[in-house]
């Protein structure tokens, strides 16, 4: 039994594949991180600069391409250097961080994502109150809610996992997840399996929640045409990102428990969806779909300064 597991090296398993293979990988891994930092700090740089995008929406927006940010910085940097190196392999103390911040970026990618419904079931069901209701103290304790919630839940997660003697010292992924770790330990798990049950009910409870206010949503919509129309311009995008994200992290989490160990490459695949995937696309989605985030994005990349002309 390893006693001491902060002077434990814990191996990666999942990059098998050849040096020039691993190359190819490197190239599409760096420009896909580059893609996700710039789209998302466009959207957010637009937020900020322009007062008219000073809203709830666009405010909570904002934060959900942070989130983003964080999450894709979780997983790419380390696999980026795996790629072109020759041994994989993590710290325990680094494999605790990297869970660390995947778990809490997918934490608060439910939670963010439950206010954000919150939001539009006030502004589409309760336009009139909507002012008073949604205002800057009450975005602020949202903001505060979500994070507050989401690093509470992962630190004790991490906490659990962190306190289990380890047997054995290979994980079969490209990255740290707590399943991965846990399944390494020597000694009893349940405390650590039953905390996960209770993370799962609640964020399939905040997933419910999501659903019943588009139920609300969606009877508004059907009422009147300016709700319809705001239905689709907001309420659209919330709930094409909701479903790409629940889809990759089930997928991850299904083939991780169940999956065939034989089928690598489509093993790394899954498992990164849903740190690749959500965050590249929902500022794509979101800049797209709204009105007013593109038409900012537009002019401020297409409108050049005028150059004044010399007096006769």
């Amino acid at each position: 039994m390893m006693q001491n597991n902060s002077e434990i090296i814990i191996e990666l398993q999942g990059l098998n594949d050849s040096l020039a293979n691993r190359q190819i990988y490197f190239a599409l891994a760096l420009t896909s991180y580059l893609i996700t930092i710039f789209v998302n700090l466009m959207l957010i740089a637009t937020v900020c600069v322009e007062k008219s995008l000073h809203e709830p929406l666009y405010i909570f927006l904002c934060n959900l391409c942070f989130n983003g940010i964080c999450g894709a910085s979780s997983f790419y940097p380390k696999l980026l250097h795996d790629l072109l190196a020759d041994s994989h392999i993590i710290t325990y103390g680094g494999c605790l961080t990297q869970i660390f911040v995947v778990y809490s970026y997918v934490f608060c990618e439910f939670t963010s994502l439950t206010v954000m419904a919150f939001d539009r079931y006030l502004a589409i069901c309760r336009p009139l109150q909507y002012r008073t209701l949604m205002t800057v103290q009450r975005v602020v304790q949202l903001l505060l809610l979500t994070w507050s919630f989401t690093l509470l839940e992962t630190a004790v997660g991490v906490i659990l996992t962190a306190s289990l003697p380890l047997c054995r010292r290979h994980v079969t992924k490209i990255f740290c997840t707590n399943w991965e770790v846990v399944k390494l330990a020597c000694s009893d798990t349940t405390v650590n399996n039953v905390y996960g049950f209770v993370l799962t009910f609640s964020h399939l409870s905040q997933t419910g929640l999501i659903l019943v206010s588009y139920g609300y949503l969606v009877r508004a919509s059907l009422k009147l045409q300016s709700s319809r129309r705001k239905f689709i311009q907001t309420c659209l995008p919330h709930l094409i990102t909701l479903l790409v994200f629940t889809t990759s992290l089930m997928f991850d989490t299904m083939f991780s428990r169940y999956g065939s160990s034989t089928l690598q490459v489509l093993r790394n695949a899954l498992a990164a969806e849903f740190l690749v995937v959500p965050p590249l696309i929902n500022p794509i989605i979101y800049g797209i779909n709204l009105h007013q985030i593109r038409s900012k994005i537009f002019h401020n990349f297409t409108v050049k300064p005028e150059i004044s002309k010399p007096h006769s």
